[in-house]
């Protein structure tokens, strides 16, 4: 109902739109009261010449529900505009904060993390308190970026979820880069299928509803590569990777594209395509260097490290991996620090220096946030807080770690521990669902215990890698996911 202006004779209707659901009459009068003050304004000043000063003092009262009319006027006298009087959100605030995400995104791509997380978390308290929801959305997919960074998987959940729930009643594409950032954290917890999942369920919705936003799908189909390589999905990593391709020309974003470019690298690797994938690489690296993005930068090397050594060119490898180790390590990016460091161990195998290689698997599996375990030599100091890898937090690399440990035991005849570290490897690899990993895994097995004479129980081992290898990632997939006309 609309109430009665006191003073002034006129019908003041009820505040629409902002106004009407963003603050009370009284809120909107203190406001009002506050901002003539600082300006030095009457009240009769402030009125005329469309209103009346008792209807002005009323309204800074809170006795009078102002019309849409009456705000538009005060705002227009204030030097204001009318959603900043309505709602007390300055256009100044929204461009301040999101001037602070950019630079937290800097710090983010240049620094260490957790400082970077300081800063997006003084925009997300910031955003909250004045009542921007897009920045304060802005900030939390921040902190989920950092929290990967750092290895913080359940953390970076937990951002990536508030995004989700704050962006709950826009368009679907707006929530894609938290529902991407999620479906990271559940792949580095070794959770292949429920990644797999979150990112094709995301694809089929945007596809049914014709929403092709082509950021939100080359977002998707680029994400979806790494999880589906490590299950052995073959097919379907090549095909996201033919479409992300299809639509890279549509999307302006030199970081994505980048990303894109690392991702197809992978789907060449697995092809034998070494050469086209190190091209790929170098776009990314490219573009990655004018961007000053030191985390993915680090990832090139560290893919381009693992493309030399499926080369055969070890001392090349070495030399890439240890410049990714060292970026990672510099960035705090403990959990991908270790994840290279289970590579660069191949690689010193592979060299022939075994005893360097042990030496700097061993501390991975047995470090803790309290403590770490001694460093390999000629490794830099481990960081105090930098933990290792496990069961829920790197998982396929925890595997990869239990299967160069016991390649290294089988090497120097040490049978007991070599199986034990084959079979911790197997444990952990089941739970992932790494169908080709899982085959190798059962090979390596098989042919230690046939060495040892127990037929029957690599007989065993034998058919389990055959039943991962037969079908890899197709049996708990389920249909691949709509594609979007091109």
């Amino acid at each position: 109902m609309a109430d009665r202006s006191a003073g002034d004779g006129r019908t003041a209707g009820t505040v629409t739109g902002a106004a009407a659901g963003a603050e009370s009459t009284t809120e909107i009068g203190r406001r009002v009261l506050r901002l003539r003050t600082a300006r030095g304004f009457t009240q009769r000043q402030l009125a005329e010449p469309a209103y009346t000063a008792a209807y002005v003092s009323t309204l800074e009262a809170g006795k009078v529900r102002p019309s849409e009319a009456a705000l538009r006027h005060l705002a227009d006298r204030l030097g204001i505009s009318y959603e900043e009087l309505t709602t007390g959100r300055s256009p100044r605030d929204a461009t301040r904060l999101r001037a602070a995400v950019t630079d937290a995104r800097r710090a983010l791509a240049t620094g260490a993390a957790e400082d970077a997380a300081e800063l997006f978390e003084q925009v997300r308290d910031e955003a909250e308190r004045l009542g921007f929801a897009e920045e304060r959305g802005a900030a939390l997919l921040g902190l989920g970026d950092c929290a990967l960074e750092t290895g913080d998987l359940t953390v970076a959940r937990d951002h990536f979820e508030a995004v989700e729930r704050l962006l709950a009643g826009e368009p679907l594409p707006r929530r894609i880069p938290a529902i991407r950032g999620r479906a990271v954290a559940h792949l580095l917890a070794g959770e292949l299928r429920y990644s797999c999942y979150l990112l094709e369920s995301a694809i089929d919705e945007l596809n049914a509803s014709g929403l092709h936003d082509p950021y939100a799908l080359l977002l998707l189909y680029t994400a979806a590569i790494a999880p589906y390589m490590d299950m052995g999905a073959h097919a379907r990593a090549v095909r996201a990777a033919e479409l992300a391709l299809a639509l890279a020309p549509s999307v302006d974003d030199p970081g994505l594209i980048a990303r894109m470019h690392r991702g197809v690298a992978r789907t060449l690797i697995a092809e034998g395509r070494t050469a086209e994938a190190d091209a790929s690489l170098a776009k990314a690296q490219e573009l990655y260097e004018q961007l000053r993005i030191h985390t993915d930068l680090a990832h090139c090397h560290w893919m381009r490290g693992y493309v030399h050594a499926q080369d055969g060119n070890l001392e090349r490898a070495e030399r890439e991996l240890r410049t990714a180790r060292d970026m990672l390590a510099s960035k705090r990016a403990a959990l991908f620090t270790v994840q290279v460091e289970v590579e660069l161990a191949d690689v010193l195998r592979r060299r022939g220096r075994t005893a360097d290689a042990e030496a700097l698997l061993l501390p991975l599996l047995a470090r803790t946030p309290a403590e770490g375990a001694a460093d390999a030599p000629g490794e830099p100091e481990a960081a105090a807080d930098e933990v290792g890898l496990t069961a829920d937090r790197g998982a396929v690399h925890a595997g990869g770690a239990h299967r160069l440990l016991g390649l290294i035991a089988d090497e120097r005849g040490d049978a007991e521990a070599a199986e034990e570290h084959y079979c911790a490897a197997l444990s952990l690899l089941e739970r992932t669902g790494a169908a080709g990993d899982l085959a190798d895994l059962c090979r390596l097995l098989g042919d230690l215990l046939r060495r040892e004479g127990r037929l029957e129980a690599a007989m065993d081992a034998y058919r389990t890698g055959l039943g991962h290898r037969a079908a890899p990632g197709t049996t708990t997939l389920g249909p691949a996911p709509a594609e979007p006309p091109m």
